[in-house]
């Protein structure tokens, strides 16, 4: 019998304020334990919770970019549940009045679009951080700096099929988020995390199976890894006439497998109740159009733009748009250089590799997106060549400067007089007559080595097709003699 999975995935996105959900201690991250708290977010008795403005502003931005419906009037809940990290022995979060619902995404995986429904976007309080000893002591330390951090839950309908999918749905939602402003996405940090449900059920059955949730997946290949081993082990169960049990299991890697947690709770097992000390959120109609105004191009909608108005390659466009800066900074080179493809080769390749290199965010780069359109005006006109544009681009990351000022210095200007070209074809003939002797024999790589060695007599300054066409013009009068 053949299986299809059926995976929803709940992703927890730490929200960009510089205050906590409902208090004004601060958000930073790396603060030394303990540091970045205050009665309220330690729960200490008579407090009361403020909610914080920008938390809901940023949820509102998250809920019109994914199409939700968002309600004019939440409320939020107490979620009762006992953790050593949950100072409160409860979790003001929203339940069944969410702040948004019913909305979507559009994936892409090999080329194959699907849309996956969004059920609902709720804001939360996040919970502290247990660090466990790794020298053997019995004992594990709690850091409260970040409860009460604002979250949004995004949960999405159970419409993913495969781990790829999972994946492909992960990687275009931080891309979002971060379009958005709403949050960093960096999952090594814990600012963005996700649980898994998945189930398997006969291929084309309806009824779901039974689901098994997985906790805490810190980044995209732990997703994918713990979701494949979790179908096989499901599949694998299943087919040996076992059962599927309700339970919450956890990845892990070192071992590549899921790990049994404890009992899948119910929603009922929380005992949630209304917050009693936050009035319900209303919403007005003017706070959404305003939001909506100012929502920007999305990455879905400008991958698909970069396609159509630059002509580039599917996989280059997501590449180019997968994050906003980079994607900024590609189309200010492509309108300033007018030659969209040439910029993208440049940015996929030469950029990209120094910023991996040097560990550099696009705005840290010393040339700016002009300086990189005027090398490439430079080249298009025949003023270097590419050859010399790889010298130019790497002291415009070293130093800063402007290429014109560059070829200038370091006299870069490609020779383009054929008088000068035919002088070194006939110096590269006249001291490499065995690689002559071997063309004339017909072995065509020795055109090769001559045209290098017409090069390195111009210290790469010769324009190359026209060394090329020179060198083969003379070699085929020297056939003929």
């Amino acid at each position: 019998m053949q299986f299809e999975a059926v995976i929803g995935l709940e992703v927890h996105a730490q929200l960009l304020t510089r205050s906590k959900i409902f208090c004004s201690c601060t958000t930073t991250f790396g603060s030394p334990p303990n540091t970045n708290t205050c009665p309220v977010c330690l729960g200490m008795p008579g407090v009361l919770p403020v909610l914080n403005r920008k938390s809901v502003e940023c949820g509102l931005r998250l809920a019109v970019a994914l199409g939700c419906e968002i309600r004019r009037r939440s409320i939020f809940a107490r979620k009762n549940y006992f953790y050593p990290d949950l100072p409160k022995g409860y979790q003001i979060s929203q339940f069944e009045l969410p702040l948004a619902e019913h909305g979507r995404v559009e994936i892409e995986v090999d080329g194959r679009k699907k849309e996956i429904g969004i059920t609902r976007i709720h804001l939360e309080e996040d919970a502290g951080k247990l660090i466990h000893s790794d020298t053997g002591d019995p004992f594990s330390y709690v850091d409260f700096n970040r409860s009460g951090i604002p979250l949004a839950e995004i949960v999405s309908e159970p419409d993913l099929r495969s781990p790829e999918e999972a994946h492909a749905y992960l990687v275009l939602l931080r891309s979002v988020l971060r379009y958005l402003g709403v949050c960093d996405g960096n999952m090594d940090e814990g600012s963005m995390r996700c649980d898994a449900n998945i189930s398997l059920r006969p291929r084309g059955e309806a009824a779901f199976g039974t689901r098994v949730e997985l906790k805490n997946l810190n980044s995209f290949r732990f997703v994918k890894h713990g979701l494949a081993f979790e179908i096989r082990r499901q599949g694998q169960l299943l087919a040996d006439g076992g059962t599927v049990h309700q339970e919450t299991r956890m990845f892990d890697p070192a071992r590549g497998e899921t790990i049994i947690m404890r009992s899948k709770e119910d929603a009922h097992d929380y005992r949630y109740f209304p917050e009693p000390d936050l009035p319900p959120l209303l919403i007005e109609d003017s706070w959404i159009e305003k939001i909506r105004a100012e929502i920007p191009e999305l990455p879905g909608p400008r991958k698909d733009r970069f396609v159509r108005e630059y002509g580039l390659p599917n996989a280059d466009a997501i590449t180019l748009t997968e994050e906003k800066p980079l994607a900024d900074y590609y189309e200010e080179v492509a309108r300033a250089s007018h030659h969209p493809k040439a910029a993208a080769n440049w940015v996929l390749g030469e950029v990209l590799h120094l910023l991996k290199e040097k560990k550099l965010r696009i705005g840290e780069l010393l040339f700016t997106s002009k300086d990189l359109a005027g090398m490439i005006g430079l080249l298009d006109i025949g003023t270097i060549s590419g050859k010399i544009a790889k010298t130019v681009f790497e002291e415009m990351s070293r130093t800063g400067k402007p290429p014109g000022e560059i070829v200038r210095e370091k006299n870069l200007v490609q020779i383009t007089d054929e008088k000068a070209i035919v002088a070194a074809v006939e110096e590269a003939i006249r001291t490499n007559g065995k690689a002559v002797d071997q063309y004339l024999q017909g072995k065509q790589q020795a055109l090769g080595f001559l045209v290098g060695q017409i090069m390195k007599g111009t210290r790469g300054k010769a324009n190359p097709a026209l060394a090329n066409r020179l060198l083969r013009e003379r070699l085929e009068e020297l056939r003929k003699s």
